[in-house]
């Protein structure tokens, strides 16, 4: 059941840093309102960064990954990189102008920024209908 845990059915698998800053937060926010608007899913970079072998198998076998990291650090990236996932598409959110800080209240705008910015580099359409599918009724590890 593991090696299922994660399946993706064929959309674009959303891995946010969530790191203790506002942008890993950023990232965060970005995942969950693109999961809700149906534009993809949002899947567990840390069970992919532990090493959690189901974790992994699905991010290798996904048809469609998007990183989305809060900062120059990289923490995603090496996460995935330490577990040869190839990283197709990814944001790094302080290259987008907004800078790095602790201030956990987020503004909109950047969050609409790094939205946009997914979006584009994934050929996801940014009015793309909801694909039918209520994240918060899915089952899994991942959700």
């Amino acid at each position: 059941m593991t090696e299922q845990c994660c399946s993706t059915n064929n959309e674009v698998m959303i891995l946010a840093c969530s790191g203790g800053s506002n942008v890993g937060q950023i990232s965060n926010q970005v995942a969950v309102e693109l999961t809700r608007e149906g534009k993809g899913k949002m899947f567990c970079l840390a069970g992919i960064g532990g090493g959690l072998s189901g974790f992994v198998q699905s991010a290798r076998d996904v048809p469609s990954l998007v990183l989305i990291d809060g900062c120059e650090i990289a923490c995603g990236k090496k996460a995935l990189e330490r577990e040869n996932v190839t990283v197709q598409n990814y944001v790094v959110i302080t290259e987008l102008g907004i800078s790095k800080n602790k201030d956990f209240a987020l503004r909109s705008e950047d969050i609409s920024r790094v939205k946009q910015e997914t979006c584009r580099i994934c050929g996801i359409s940014e009015d793309a209908a909801n694909l039918g599918q209520d994240s918060a009724s899915s089952p899994g590890c991942c959700s």
